[in-house]
């Protein structure tokens, strides 16, 4: 279980991360955009299976195991997106304040 959400929270923060440098995207943009890009939205999943197998199912339990794979994965993400800041400026990024207001 932890493996998929492992390969898709990756895969999915760092194609938004690269398309948001592709298209210039400002970083203080980018790297909030690139962890709600991978979210999962596990609170919802982990309700839902609640209310509709109850408490004792194999449903919450593997909604609650996504949660506790997710919060480290994306404190990861975080600590990844936060030590690339001046690679992902270096490609000239626009911050939507040099040129535009000249």
């Amino acid at each position: 279980l932890a493996v998929p959400i492992l390969i898709q929270v990756y895969f999915n923060s760092g194609l938004a991360y690269l398309l948001n440098r592709r298209f210039g995207v400002a970083h203080c943009v980018a790297a909030p955009s690139a962890l709600i890009g991978a979210s999962n939205f596990f609170e919802l999943a982990v309700a839902a299976a609640i209310v509709l197998f109850g408490f004792d199912s194999g449903a919450a339990l593997a909604t609650v195991v996504g949660v506790l794979v997710e919060v480290p994965v994306m404190l990861s993400v975080v600590k990844i997106v936060n030590s690339t800041r001046e690679w992902y400026e270096r490609v000239g990024t626009t911050s939507g304040t040099s040129e535009e207001n000249e």
